[in-house]
């Protein structure tokens, strides 16, 4: 063992393998700047844009233009009012835009104790009070037995239930299916942009929205207002820049085809599993096209999160989903248990989709799909629960290997140069940039959103603070290692929207009664 550490080729080796992975995250920091940067010009550009868009009453006279089904599974949702509120005020026409609810019926046998009535009665109660053609435009389905939301997805699409809602009529090709959680609050404009699209010549099978989580940013404490822009930050560098840059390289590559079409097909593999990235849904202000989700099944069921999975069953398919700019705002869980169990969700749907990935592989086995489970299992099972911790240490000993090689000027300063230029990466860009480019997008908010940081505390935290969110997603990773480990087992937990009407209702009880003994004013 002496010998070993005596050894230079040890050191030299890992002073290589510190490097190149130093070298890595710096230059993931780079893409990730450039992704949100592309993103954030793609939706200013598109707002800028809107007036362009075809006018409802165009589109109502248009035979062509698409129908939209909106389904919104719901379960225990205290708050669902606001999210159909906004799908109901979207700016569309009114014969061609269905929302529909999906309950479970277990919540109506059994409901959440801080919940008056369940979720169903709510919008029973809710559309009770809708002008006559906006109840027209909103119906509610109660999905029987077990499920979690893929099941309740798939229960609002039954063809009887599309046949009745629809009137019998509908091409499957002209419908698209959209989704929108419980806590959602869409742009009023994201059907005509669809629509322009399809009517241009230009649409897609598949279409995913731009998402933030900022919807209850004024209710989040400061770590959750950190939080909230780090989660919003991952949609917009990562999900839909991906979605932008994929059309790109094929776009590219099909140049190449047309131009030398024998290299094309001998450098295709290469590129497929080189180049080509995994196409990412995010499970809401996302749409897919009736006929093509028929292909599949419906919405894939096999894991915790049938989002991840229904982008890797489109992507098998050949399916190319397209990018939409049109913003829309979710919650973020509003405490630290809450953002670690919906990490954990997340998590369990990654080691879900390794078992699809391999099967689709085993059923065609070509180099794109052997990429898509590739990165899988090395971007995201095995990087999500280590990379807090690895990337600091790999920084760490890259320093110290640099004094190793102190008599080496050039290793001396790689040393040096590549975890200082990480770590100031990870505040300028997880810091700063990633705050001022979302500032930027407020604007277009469709529901007014202040998250400037107003304090110097909040600047503090939310500049060098930065990783807090990653060191959480980390716990959430973790927790399902340890479960599946002793148990074999993690059951993942939806996102409990009921603790803030819960809290909500003891403040006013508490200021109740402390009226009834005279010490409040009311």
């Amino acid at each position: 063992m002496d010998a070993l550490w005596q050894s230079t080729w040890f050191w030299g080796v890992l002073f290589v393998v510190s490097s190149f992975f130093n070298f890595r995250a710096a230059f993931k920091l780079l893409i990730d700047w450039k992704g949100m940067a592309t993103t954030c010009r793609f939706v200013e550009d598109a707002y800028d844009r809107l007036d362009r868009l075809p006018e409802e009453a165009a589109l109502e006279r248009e035979p062509g233009a698409p129908i939209f089904l909106h389904v919104v599974p719901a379960y225990q949702e205290p708050e669902i009012a606001h999210t159909l509120r906004a799908l109901l005020a979207s700016r569309y026409p009114h014969g061609k835009l269905h929302v529909v609810v999906v309950t479970k019926e277990a919540e109506d046998l059994t409901p959440h104790p801080t919940m008056a009535v369940p979720t169903a009665e709510l919008v029973r109660r809710f559309r009770a009070e809708l002008p006559p053609w906006q109840q027209k435009m909103l119906s509610l389905e109660v999905m029987p037995g077990p499920g979690r939301k893929a099941e309740q997805l798939n229960w609002a699409l039954r063809p009887e239930f599309v046949r009745t809602l629809l009137n019998g009529h509908a091409d499957p090709a002209r419908i698209y299916v959209g989704v929108s959680d419980a806590d959602s609050i869409p742009d009023p404009n994201v059907y005509r942009w669809i629509a322009a699209d399809v009517l241009g010549g230009a649409g897609s099978l598949a279409y995913q929205g731009v998402t933030l989580s900022l919807a209850n940013f004024d209710r989040l404490p400061l770590r959750g207002r950190v939080c909230a822009v780090q989660q919003s930050s991952i949609f917009i560098r990562v999900s839909i820049a991906r979605l932008l840059n994929e059309r790109k390289r094929l776009a590219l590559f099909a140049r190449l085809a047309s131009r030398a079409p024998a290299l094309a097909r001998l450098v295709r593999p290469i590129f497929d599993f080189c180049f080509r990235r995994a196409q990412i849904c995010l499970g809401h202000n996302q749409f897919v096209r009736l006929d093509t989700l028929r292909a599949l099944g419906g919405f894939p069921t096999t894991g915790a999160t049938e989002d991840s999975t229904l982008g890797y069953a489109l992507a098998a398919r050949g399916v190319l989903i397209a990018a939409m700019p049109m913003l829309e705002l979710n919650d973020m869980p509003e405490t630290t248990s809450g953002m670690v169990r919906q990490n954990a969700r997340w998590y369990k749907g990654v080691l879900d989709d390794v078992g699809f990935l391999r099967r689709a592989w085993r059923a065609t086995p070509s180099a794109f799909n052997a990429a898509q489970l590739c990165r899988h299992v090395g971007n995201k099972v095995v990087e999500w629960p280590i990379a807090a911790v690895v990337y600091p240490l790999i920084g760490f000993l890259g320093w110290h290997l640099a004094y190793r090689f102190a008599d080496h000027p050039v290793l001396f300063v790689l040393g040096i140069t590549f975890p200082s230029v990480s770590l100031g990466l990870t505040i300028w860009v997880g810091g700063i940039v990633t705050q001022d480019l979302i500032e930027g997008l407020s604007p277009y908010f469709p529901r007014p959103t202040d998250i400037a940081r107003t304090s110097l505390k909040a600047k503090f935290w939310g500049t060098f603070r930065c990783q807090t969110y990653w060191l959480l997603a980390t716990r959430g990773a973790w927790r399902v290692l340890w479960a599946l480990a002793r148990t074999g087992r993690f059951e993942p937990a939806k996102t409990d929207r009921t603790l803030r009407t819960a809290a909500a209702a003891g403040l006013i009880a508490t200021a109740l009664a402390l009226a009834a003994c005279n010490l409040l004013p009311l």
